[in-house]
């Protein structure tokens, strides 16, 4: 009987696919680790959101439905969104209380077949990486439970199209950016430094003769024959903002101030 089974064809995988960021969550649990944490945890409860590949993970030193539920109202629901689906296992940890979450805000829970775990490969091999980092530091150290925040940090910046970049929209300052300073900041400083030096700042003082740029010729394409400068006028005031107070040769006052960058000296 065993040997008919071996040609039996497969069947037809079914991938669970999400249309938009926060819309799907698979969540996971792995555990008991072999190493207790310092504070006793043996659990870590993984949730995976479909569209971003984004981790969220909390560690347990007992998992119950109760604290499966209260993980995704405060790490998923509150933080995120209301999603539309939930895909898990079919283990104890995801009945009960979760079962009344799912219930109460109107979420659809898909639960997977144990003996199929490759019905969602893309989840799957997510999954595998986060355990993969999770379990090196198991191994290696009992205070993996203060090292968890940076194994998620260093899964959500990884290379190519990251989970941090598809969430937020800009990529993670790295820490050697923010202690050496990185070089688009440094290029950046040079040519705006570059481009201060070739200005000739203009040095009015109050009583000067000035021209001005008549008011609307940059912007109105008619005034193309129109006389670039008009005057001469008097500066009245000077601002701290870099704008000044003019009159014309009669004494009348200007109402609106007038920027130092639309005036020149004028020269009898």
């Amino acid at each position: 009987m065993h040997e008919d089974l071996i040609h039996v064809p497969p069947s037809k995988l079914h991938a669970l696919t999400s249309p938009w960021p926060f819309s799907v969550w698979g969540v996971d649990v792995i555990g008991k680790v072999s190493l207790k944490s310092s504070s006793g945890h043996e659990y870590v409860l993984v949730a995976i959101d479909y569209f971003t590949k984004w981790v969220e993970a909390a560690s347990y030193a007992s998992l119950t439905a109760a604290k499966v539920a209260k993980f995704i109202r405060s790490h998923i629901i509150c933080r995120y969104r209301t999603p539309h689906k939930l895909i898990s296992d079919r283990g104890v940890h995801f009945r009960g209380e979760v079962d009344t979450l799912v219930q109460e805000y109107g979420i659809q829970h898909h639960q997977l077949s144990t003996c199929r775990p490759q019905t969602n490969r893309a989840v799957e091999a997510t999954n595998k990486n986060i355990k993969r980092i999770l379990r090196k530091m198991v191994e290696t150290s009992q205070n993996w439970l203060e090292k968890l925040l940076f194994a998620l940090w260093a899964y959500r910046t990884s290379t190519g199209a990251t989970p941090f970049s598809l969430v937020y929209g800009m990529e993670v300052a790295l820490l050697v950016e923010i202690e050496v300073g990185s070089l688009r900041i440094a290029l950046e400083h040079q040519i705006a430094e570059t481009d201060w030096k070739r200005v000739k700042p203009r040095k009015f003082q109050k009583g000067d003769l000035v021209l001005r740029i008549p008011r609307g010729l940059t912007s109105d394409p008619r005034c193309k024959f129109k006389p670039s400068w008009s005057g001469p006028y008097v500066i009245r005031e000077l601002t701290r903002e870099g704008a000044v107070e003019l009159t014309d040769l009669d004494g009348n006052q200007f109402l609106e101030l007038v920027k130092i960058d639309q005036l020149k000296n004028f020269y009898a």
